[in-house]
């Protein structure tokens, strides 16, 4: 039977809290880059838009993926404390193309305010999402499954995007 190390916050040292901090913050980086095109947009094109039944409110959307960026920085940080593991290189490279893709949906979709693009975009970042989750479980399944409210998040985006591209095309 294969023992499985778990990981144990008492055996990190500063490079490994060091390590962690800049995850977090890489990942949080992504969400103020596209925060960035967000909030100028809400208050003007935005609140033009016919919105979705189910759009939440917009307060809503700044603690989820304040939350969300937190819990991906975390997973990239345990898929990088695992430096033995051979695909660890691959798979911190497809978390970073997710990472730039997050932020690239918020420049198309707010930014250029082309909910039709930002829906193709949103469909690659779901397909670098799932990818990075399975590149992550060959590594540590905690990673991976830290990734599964993002991976439902974006999916609901993805129906939010669709519907706000239909209701309001014309």
């Amino acid at each position: 039977m294969r023992r499985v190390r778990a990981m144990q916050i008492s055996k990190m040292g500063p490079r490994e809290w060091i390590a962690l901090g800049f995850f977090i913050a890489l990942a949080e980086f992504a969400g103020v880059v596209g925060s960035a095109f967000t909030v100028p947009a809400v208050q003007g094109w935005y609140t033009t838009l016919v919105l979705p039944v189910l759009s939440p409110p917009f307060q809503i959307f700044g603690p989820v993926w304040t939350a969300l960026f937190a819990l991906m920085g975390v997973a990239g940080f345990l898929v990088w404390w695992r430096q033995s593991h051979a695909s660890r290189r691959l798979a911190l490279l497809v978390f970073g193309l997710q990472l730039a893709l997050n932020a690239l949906w918020a420049t198309l979709f707010f930014g250029l305010q082309d909910p039709k693009l930002a829906l193709i975009e949103i469909a690659a970042l779901l397909l670098a999402i799932a990818w990075t989750m399975v590149r992550f479980y060959h590594i540590s399944k905690t990673a991976a499954y830290l990734l599964v409210p993002y991976i439902l998040w974006v999916a609901f985006a993805t129906y939010l995007n669709y519907t706000i591209w239909m209701l309001n095309a014309g």
